[in-house]
């Protein structure tokens, strides 16, 4: 038997310290949490890093989520296996790495090509095949592969764009951050019976929400 390495140490600790006693107790999201290697999605120089409780910066002016953020949007959806998911900013991948582990198939879209490139290859080398990317103004989701069962936005807006909303599927729930470019609500959209309730459940802050829809380049 191999002995666990220092990222598996880490990892560990990131779900018991981070996530666990902060309440995140769902198994299925747990053991994504638990399955994927973060450290994969950051580069080499940062590794050492990538399990502690702070995002991380990828190039481009983005960053990597904290674990403890990821675990709580992606909680928020309530996946429970059979779900189309978009995501909007795929940035380092790992958020989709996540997802792709809970739900039948991730679509994601972002907006540089850089960051698409690499994350595509980091998901080529976990085998995680259920994802589809594409190179596109995130906030107009992806209308030729609607509706979703349930949409996540990784960046920061003044408010929910309109096709998203369109784009989600009766039921559905759709989770992004909304307010300023210092910081945001996390709230949560769910769609169901002909209508819409928001819920709000975190301040955050997050990088902007470029595109027509959203905060302007």
């Amino acid at each position: 038997m191999t002995s666990p390495s220092t990222f598996d140490i880490n990892r560990e600790r990131m779900i018991e310290e981070q996530l666990v006693a902060r309440g995140i107790t769902d198994q299925r999201v747990l053991e994504a949490m638990r399955t994927v290697p973060r450290h994969l999605f950051v580069e080499d120089a940062i590794q050492a890093h990538a399990y502690g409780d702070f995002p991380l910066p990828i190039g481009s002016g983005q960053t990597i989520s904290q674990p403890y953020i990821v675990a709580l949007m992606t909680l928020a959806l309530h996946l429970t296996g059979s779900e189309k998911v978009l995501e909007i900013g795929t940035g380092s991948g790992y958020h989709a790495a996540i997802l792709s582990r809970l739900c039948q198939k991730v679509y994601t879209v972002e907006r540089l090509d850089a960051l698409v490139s690499r994350a595509r290859k980091v998901f080529d080398r976990l085998r995680y095949y259920n994802i589809v990317s594409r190179i596109d103004d995130g906030t107009v989701g992806w209308p030729s592969e609607a509706p979703f069962d349930g949409i996540i936005v990784t960046a920061g807006g003044p408010r929910i764009p309109e096709p998203l909303i369109a784009q989600l599927a009766e039921p559905g729930r759709l989770v992004m951050p909304v307010g300023g470019q210092d910081v945001q609500e996390l709230q949560v959209v769910d769609k169901r019976d002909g209508g819409i309730t928001v819920t709000t459940i975190e301040q955050v802050r997050f990088v902007d929400l470029i595109g027509a829809h959203g905060w302007s380049n």
